[in-house]
């Protein structure tokens, strides 16, 4: 029997999408998300609409680093005068995946579904070049290609043994996928509120995509030296 990961990595390793719960100790929310490669404006449409959330490109803290991405509470906190906005912690404890906004230079305005999804192609790039090894070439096309502040958030992931967020649920099953780790994903809404996990479902299994939970990724990644750390 084909397990919920096993779907999933298929259904990544395809171009997506699938569907992720963290859990209903954190924030009890489903994203929808598709690998950063497979996205044209069709996928960025798709996140707008059927899951309405924010949408952000998540990929690893380790390769942001060399390239001089910092994390926005740590940008934030060098302003005396903002300082007790980043030292404050959402309800579920962790601190924030924010690094900076970016718009690829080639975008009209940076917000249509075309735009969003030529950002999104770019950094896939700079991430393949430095998933490569290619560390220069990557700094290179991030300082050259990009404009900040933008619209397209990037997240960076800390790892699953430092943080069970959709940021790190999702690169690593990325990587579990044995894809480059480079994501774009956004919260599920529903009225008022985030989406039910009960009606995520009814939505996964009427589009015939994957949905997995956070423990089954943990479980996996645990188990694998892939997963490894932000």
């Amino acid at each position: 029997m084909v397990s919920a990961i096993d779907k999933a990595i298929e259904a990544l390793k395809s171009g997506g999408p699938v569907m992720i719960f963290d859990s209903r100790e954190r924030e009890g929310e489903v994203d929808l998300v598709y690998p950063a490669w497979a996205v044209t404006w069709r996928e960025i449409k798709d996140l707008r609409v059927t899951a309405g959330g924010l949408i952000c490109f998540a990929t690893l803290y380790s390769l942001l680093r060399p390239m001089g991405v910092r994390w926005a509470s740590e940008i934030i906190s060098m302003v005396p005068e903002l300082r007790p906005l980043a030292s404050k912690r959402p309800s579920y404890g962790d601190p924030p995946a924010f690094t900076i906004w970016v718009n690829h230079v080639s975008v009209r305005t940076g917000i249509s579904d075309e735009d969003r999804a030529r950002t999104v192609r770019a950094l896939d790039r700079v991430v393949e070049a430095a998933a490569n090894g290619r560390v220069e070439e990557a700094s290179r096309m991030f300082r050259e290609e990009f404009m900040s502040p933008g619209h397209v958030p990037i997240l960076a992931s800390r790892g699953l043994r430092n943080r069970r967020g959709h940021t790190e649920l999702a690169v690593s099953l990325a990587l579990l996928a044995g894809l480059r780790p480079s994501i774009v994903l956004a919260e599920m809404l529903g009225d008022r509120w985030s989406l039910g996990l009960d009606e995520a479902r009814r939505i996964a299994e009427k589009r015939g995509i994957p949905l997995v939970t956070g423990d089954e990724i943990v479980e996996v990644c645990y188990g694998s030296e892939v997963c490894g750390s932000g």
